[in-house]
């Protein structure tokens, strides 16, 4: 490989929720001694960026003013291009382009332009906890409608479902997560077509989260907006380097939307507090990333993360009573530890300190609406990774 996924990264004291949180709040348990810590929780990844980033923040660094900016014309060509070869986009333009502080407040804004407080809005189940958290403090009500496993165990859209909670809850809008947090299930497009027939059927607007949508595993990442013309006309797309490069910490998303009406909208509410304004290192932080070598190193960290996802799926098939979906995108699992809680007689919270003990620092899955499920993170050098699943095996799921 070109880059380096395998270096072990000391990141204590280095502004690290990951590491620095554990123990603390709702963060997993600190592990007891003897044992390191392994971060298979918050959704940042543990391997360096590519190495353009760094660069690129400290040649701009290195120039001692930091005043007031617009965004470049590189920023917005640097989107435009990634957009077309990452994901086949045509007819994208700058003027579709805005920025925005972070996914959760497009969500927000986006939401604020579609309805009134105290609206409810539709979710699929499990559910992104960021989701949750953000539109119950705007005012938002949910009306959460369940995913479904199919014969061979992947995530589906129950459409019969979410037809009749639109119909029976008055739903306006909907926020939708592609690929899906916490499954990782990538949807295809056949069914991107009938969730838009959906919503144009019931005057239903779309908030898309595509956060993910460089981290993809198997099959290839459809843009909601790419499935039909209505479904540019009715959906706020949201987009983000933070996940794909891990700059989390330096805060700058964007938001694509054809529509110009609701284009001004979302605009506007997104400039009422005067918050919403981009980051002059974040800006060259998404640069130096959607670039060609930033290309490189995303097709090489998903080969990483799928041999990671390979061997904790191995692992996980021989232990009983634990089961899963094999993720198709994102770097999480998304573990239902019903029947090997009742087996062994344990609750999810006995099983969670198990695993916390012995440093494996991975998270708690009932805030995504998993009744008795585990989120683990894999974005780790594979070594960490065996590592934690020898722990597991020694000291957790064992007789």
């Amino acid at each position: 490989m070109t880059y380096d996924f395998t270096t072990l990264i000391d990141r204590h004291g280095r502004d690290a929720l990951a590491i620095d949180g554990l123990g603390h709040g709702t963060c997993p348990g600190a592990p007891k001694e003897g044992f390191d810590a392994i971060p298979m929780w918050v959704a940042d990844m543990n391997f360096a960026t590519v190495p353009t980033i760094p660069a690129a923040l400290a040649k701009r660094a290195q120039h001692p003013l930091y005043g007031y900016f617009f965004p470049t014309d590189e920023y917005y060509e640097a989107i435009l291009t990634w957009q077309q070869m990452r994901n086949g986009v045509t007819g994208l333009k700058r003027d579709h382009i805005g920025h925005e502080n972070g996914v959760l407040g497009g969500v927000v804004s986006a939401l604020n332009a579609l309805c009134c407080r105290g609206d409810k809005v539709l979710l699929h189940s499990p559910t992104y906890i960021g989701f949750t958290g953000s539109l119950e403090n705007a005012g938002y009500r949910i009306v959460h409608s369940p995913l479904k496993k199919d014969e061979g165990g992947v995530w589906r859209m129950d459409f019969v479902d979410m037809e009749q909670k639109i119909i029976a809850h008055n739903i306006r809008a909907m926020v939708f997560c592609s690929p899906h947090n916490p499954t990782g299930r990538v949807w295809e497009g056949s069914e991107l077509e009938q969730l838009i027939a959906l919503c144009e059927k019931h005057d239903v607007y779309l908030v898309s989260d595509e956060i993910w949508s460089d981290i993809i595993l198997s099959g290839r990442h459809i843009p909601t907006q790419s499935v039909s013309d209505a479904a540019r006309q009715r959906t706020v797309a949201l987009y983000a380097p933070s996940k794909t490069f891990n700059l989390a910490g330096l805060v700058g998303s964007y938001h694509i939307i054809y529509n110009d009406a609701l284009r001004r909208r979302v605009r506007q509410e997104g400039a009422l507090s005067h918050y919403n304004n981009m980051n002059v290192l974040s800006m060259h932080a998404l640069i130096a990333g959607y670039s060609s070598e930033g290309a490189v190193w995303v097709d090489e960290l998903r080969q990483v993360i799928g041999a990671n996802v390979d061997f904790a799926c191995g692992f996980l098939d021989t232990v009983e009573g634990i089961t899963l979906s094999r993720p198709q995108g994102t770097y999480m699992l998304f573990l239902d530890c019903t029947d090997w809680c009742a087996k062994h007689d344990c609750t999810l919270d006995e099983l969670l300190k198990r695993g916390w003990d012995v440093g494996v620092a991975w998270q708690d899955g009932r805030p995504f609406h998993g009744a008795c499920h585990i989120r683990m993170n894999l974005a780790l050098p594979t070594s960490r990774v065996r590592e934690a699943f020898r722990r597991l095996e020694t000291y957790v799921f064992c007789d």
